[in-house]
């Protein structure tokens, strides 16, 4: 699990998400003295998208770095596994020791052989294609990732892309791809206090580069540094030869050791950021004034028209959302079903709250590998209690009587749905024989986690939600229902829906962009800030447009709300489903049908927690606005 330790201090500063990203350290720094052996640890290969224009991602497949295929060097006592937390390996990270020697301060004059390897022709076609699909390697050293150093095309600024080729097949090796077989290590120190020998590494870069031809590795053992004349292409028909040879250079940097990360986490083009936020207030504060304006004068003005009759009058006339006080608070249709879904929407929107607080306040440092992911699932698991107390009031709000059955399928269906679907997800990735598919013991840790835990407490937050009740209604519910008119077509559900999910989408498509760039491309995303006022933008904008079209049905004299505002809050998932689509047309080029199934079942997924989160905002909003609104007029 994640350890948190971090300080609580620059709150203020993980606010700004305008570019440096201030590295609240989890723990103490590494001190190296000269010589001192600098661990080198090798991660799953991952795909990547080689450019910033035009370029696609082409697969979703991790692979294991000592995948026999690879044919990487090993330790001379064979690979050992790293200790990793829960996220990291939901993740698909897969860490392990490597041959490399690497002393502190100790550069290496002439290149050194790391090791040679034969490889088959079966298994240089695997290389070749995965050097088709832009994999990259990914080391780790000090907690930091080997990265290449790129220019943003757009800024102008230098920053660290993490991971580095496998290998290209451009120029004259189109067809057949050059494997990279030697790499120049260039790690970069800082020394925090002058005149003592203590150094702390701040920065790993790799320069990667193909080799082939035997004036590479002349007789004598001796190997040469420089350039290579001509590139190591791996042939598909006959067995190859591969010398994997490093050197490593040692460059003093003044960047302290607290803001080494500042280079990786790179935003790009932050006024992209900033416009989406500020259109995104815009839009809210639009909506706000809007409903303001319905609340403050025509609902005021109803209102006191409403409570101005005369109620001891024989004949009494009502109009507008005044004819359906008798019905609004009706049982709706499926009471059990809404209501579970309300409290697994709550529970994931107590997920994602607390979440943000704790990445917005340093707790989740990027030296912590999966530590986000670990958080959510512990929160996740701890606020079962929630989901149970939300699901069994509204349950009962709403008329429900089943109060266990309703208890068990808070407990049970949403999470069964989602482990199901991963589970899936999973076999296709052990069938690619991909490094991402999760190992036995860590899904049955989740599932510990899940029955041990989060359904137990599911069940007391039912226990305490029954014991609390009903919401109590303002106003009585007519024995026999009235005749609902003709509506109109945009205040349909599917219309309403669709509609409404526009505003709340819109406010976030941007960063939604980020997002599933870091998600599916392997990019580094830490903006948190951006997010986190995103996120409230969100939120505030599916509230308001939801009491919004609700305002709209009643004085339609359409009583139906209740589903009708889960829906239309949750209307930014249809957007979202849309958009990952288009994403997947513009910036993914997934040949394989694995990759394609991955892609979209994740992209369900999303859709789904979208869909309940955004969803319950909007109900629980809208019964909020519904109780007040009927509560301030006078019924006989």
């Amino acid at each position: 699990m994640a350890r948190a330790v971090w300080l609580l201090s620059a709150a203020v500063l993980s606010l700004l998400p305008a570019g440096h990203a201030f590295y609240l350290p989890g723990a103490a720094p590494h001190d190296y003295h000269d010589g001192e052996k600098v661990e080198l640890f090798v991660n799953a290969l991952t795909p990547m998208i080689a450019g910033y224009d035009n370029a696609k991602l082409k697969s979703l497949i991790n692979y294991d770095y000592y995948n026999p295929a690879f044919h990487f060097c090993q330790p001379a006592d064979g690979p050992r596994k790293e200790p990793e937390s829960l996220g990291s390996i939901l993740f698909g990270d897969r860490i392990f020791n490597s041959p490399y020697d690497i002393r502190m301060m100790q550069d290496n004059a002439t290149c050194k052989v790391l090791c040679t390897e034969t490889v088959p022709p079966d298994d240089a076609k695997f290389i070749n294609d995965r050097i088709r699909e832009d994999y990259a390697i990914n080391w780790l050293i000090d907690g930091l990732p080997a990265a290449e150093m790129k220019e943003d095309k757009k800024t102008g600024e230098l920053f660290f892309d993490m991971g580095f080729n496998l290998g290209y097949d451009e120029g004259e090796f189109q067809d057949m791809p050059a494997l990279h077989n030697h790499y120049d290590i260039v790690l970069r120190y800082h020394q925090p206090v002058p005149d003592v020998p203590e150094y702390r590494i701040v920065g790993v870069l790799v320069w990667p580069s193909s080799r082939g031809g035997p004036q590479d590795v002349p007789a004598d053992g001796s190997i040469d540094c420089g350039s290579s004349p001509s590139a190591l292409v791996l042939s598909e028909t006959q067995n190859n030869t591969v010398t994997y040879t490093y050197r490593v250079m040692w460059n003093e940097s003044d960047t302290p050791w607290a803001t080494r990360w500042d280079n990786y986490l790179h935003i790009f083009d932050p006024r992209i950021h900033w416009f989406s936020l500020i259109n995104s207030i815009i839009v809210v504060v639009f909506l706000c004034l809007m409903v303001s304006m319905i609340l403050l004068r025509t609902v005021t003005r109803d209102i006191s028209r409403y409570n101005a009759i005369d109620l001891s009058e024989d004949v009494q006339e009502d109009w507008g959302w005044k004819l359906v006080h008798g019905e609004v608070f009706r049982t709706p249709g499926n009471p059990m079903v809404l209501s579970v879904l309300v409290g697994n929407g709550a529970q994931l929107c107590a997920m994602v709250g607390v979440t943000l607080i704790f990445a917005l306040l340093g707790f989740l440092s990027p030296s912590n590998r999966g530590s986000l992911a670990t958080v959510m699932i512990v929160c996740w698991t701890f606020f079962g209690g929630i989901s149970g107390y939300i699901s069994s009031r509204v349950y009962a709000s709403l008329g429900g009587t089943n109060k266990r059955r309703n208890s068990f399928f808070t407990a049970t269906i949403m999470p069964t749905f989602v482990f199901a679907v991963v589970f899936l997800l999973n076999l296709f990735l052990i069938a690619a024989g991909s490094s991402g598919a999760v190992p036995f013991g860590t899904i049955l840790l989740v599932i510990i986690l899940w029955f041990g835990i989060s359904a137990p407490l599911s069940a007391v937050g039912s226990y305490f939600g029954s014991k609390h009740g009903a919401v109590t209604h303002p106003v009585r519910v007519n024995q026999i229902p009235r005749q609902i008119p003709p509506q109109p077509k945009y205040l349909r559900p599917w219309a309403a829906s669709i509609l409404a999910g526009i505003l709340p989408f819109g406010a976030a498509f941007i960063e939604l962009y980020f997002v599933l760039s870091s998600l599916f491309a392997s990019r580094a995303y830490y903006a948190f800030g951006f997010l986190a006022l995103t996120a409230a933008v969100v939120a505030l904008t599916t509230a308001t447009v939801t009491i919004l079209f609700t305002y709209f049905q009643l004085c339609a004299e359409d009583y139906r709300w209740h589903w009708r505002a889960f829906l239309t809050g949750g209307g930014s998932a249809f957007w979202l489903l849309a958009y990952g689509i288009i994403y997947w047309a513009l910036r993914l080029s997934l040949d394989s049908f694995t990759s394609t199934v991955l892609y979209m079942g994740y992209l369900l997924l999303l859709a789904l927690f979208d869909f309940l989160i955004t969803g319950t905002i909007g109900f629980l909003a809208t019964y909020w606005a519904v109780r007040r609104l009927y509560s301030a007029i006078r019924v006989d």
